[in-house]
């Protein structure tokens, strides 16, 4: 999962704007020879896979694909800006909070303007990309969270993760741990985005709503982490860990469990002992819903309608089956339809409780928050940072918290 932010790149040269523009090349009759791709994955050169596949989903069209790869914060900002220009790029690859923010603003077309099948999609992924009704792009493929454990760890605690089916069962399991001289439970609690992408599957796993979130469901939520340090499960560490460096923790190997994503498998699989991976257990037990982090593919607004035909041939390119599943095993991501996912495990078992995780997962943005997320967010990640340093009680915590995201 890559946490986005959104800023004031107003410095962008115009020159940059119209190198990376969809004006691009045309026929002596005019019509466009080439089509932009603007995507978050500057990781990605020209030989790999991800690039490829756009150079042959533009040359099956009959275009050039000039695509450039930005840091997701310059994208956004990027997006904003070209569309107040008119020099959107064709085709736009986007986190999935980023969406709304840019449907509100009338940067993208409507799925149903673009002609776009989202049939096979799954509901809970498609959501993200929803706002007032109308859906504006389709998901690439999703990641979300998971508890990792250490089976090592768990052995000597005399602990089977298979048993763990609710909080009550893992709390149980942690205090095993710690009676057993190991530590517990590692996650990220930092004061920023990431530190509410992890807290928003105990959150949502308790019935809370984001829309209340001093419920008693919401303060059952913070009580369990903050219960958790004070009983020595969890570290303090939590109060400053990114997702990178709680895993560092839990990679040393004296933890039970780390509460971390799909795009940790690769190091999982080189930490140098035996894991395993269970879905984050909800309260009264199941799965709880995680947020789903990836991309959706979008189509901005063009002043020039006619290169939509294109566009959608683009799209339908980048998101058919085979091309998903290619795409996602490069990106790290379970699939947004059923039979990719049902590939993918069958490739590669591991995937299994990831497909579960997401098949449970939902939108930030979802239930029509849109735009309103981040200013819930943050009176969020406020309150379980007050929690867990001591300074309120969760319930003081998430009284504010409601108060400042209702003005």
């Amino acid at each position: 999962m890559n946490i986005r932010g959104l800023g004031a790149a107003l410095a962008v040269t115009a020159c940059l704007l119209s190198a990376c523009s969809s004006g691009g090349d045309t026929t002596s009759s005019g019509t466009p020879t080439s089509y932009a791709v603007w995507d978050p994955y500057p990781q990605f050169d020209d030989s790999s896979d991800w690039v490829k596949l756009l150079t042959k989903c533009g040359t099956d069209a009959g275009v050039t694909v000039k695509r450039t790869g930005y840091d997701t914060t310059d994208l956004t900002n990027k997006a904003l800006l070209a569309a107040q220009q008119n020099n959107s790029p064709d085709v736009l690859i986007v986190d999935n909070p980023v969406v709304s923010t840019l449907a509100e603003a009338g940067v993208l077309t409507t799925t149903e303007e673009m002609k776009v099948d989202t049939s096979a999609v799954e509901p809970n992924l498609l959501a993200a990309g929803q706002l007032q009704g109308k859906t504006y792009g389709i998901p690439i493929g999703a990641n979300t969270l998971a508890l990792y454990y250490n089976k090592k760890v768990l052995d000597a605690a005399k602990v089977d993760p298979a048993t763990i089916k609710d909080w009550a069962g893992l709390t149980g399991a942690l205090a095993k741990v710690k009676a057993a001289g190991k530590k517990g439970i590692t996650f990220s609690a930092i004061g920023t985005e990431e530190g509410s992408f992890q807290f928003l599957p105990w959150f949502w796993g308790s019935g809370a709503n984001l829309t209340q979130l001093d419920s008693a469901q919401g303060v059952a939520a913070l009580s369990l982490w903050t219960d958790w340090l004070k009983k020595g499960y969890a570290p303090n560490s939590v109060l400053n860990n990114t997702q990178t460096t709680s895993w560092q923790e839990f990679a040393a190997g004296d933890f039970a469990f780390s509460e971390n994503g799909t795009w940790q498998l690769a190091n999982a699989k080189k930490a140098g002992f035996e894991y395993g991976i269970i879905p984050i257990p909800s309260q009264a037990g199941g799965t709880a819903p995680a947020p789903t982090g990836g991309e959706f593919v979008t189509a901005p607004v063009q002043s020039d309608t006619g290169k939509y035909a294109t566009t959608q041939k683009l799209i339908a390119c980048l998101t058919n089956a085979d091309n998903a599943l290619t795409t996602d095993t490069t990106l790290s991501y379970v699939a947004a339809t059923k039979p990719v996912q049902e590939k993918q495990v069958a490739a590669n078992p591991d995937l299994k409780v990831w497909a579960q995780a997401v098949g449970a997962a939902k939108g930030r943005t979802s239930d029509d928050l849109g735009t309103k997320y981040p200013k819930i967010s943050e009176p969020m990640w406020g309150a379980f940072q007050a929690a867990l340093s001591g300074s309120k009680n969760p319930q003081q915590a998430l009284t504010d918290a409601q108060g400042a995201a209702s003005k």
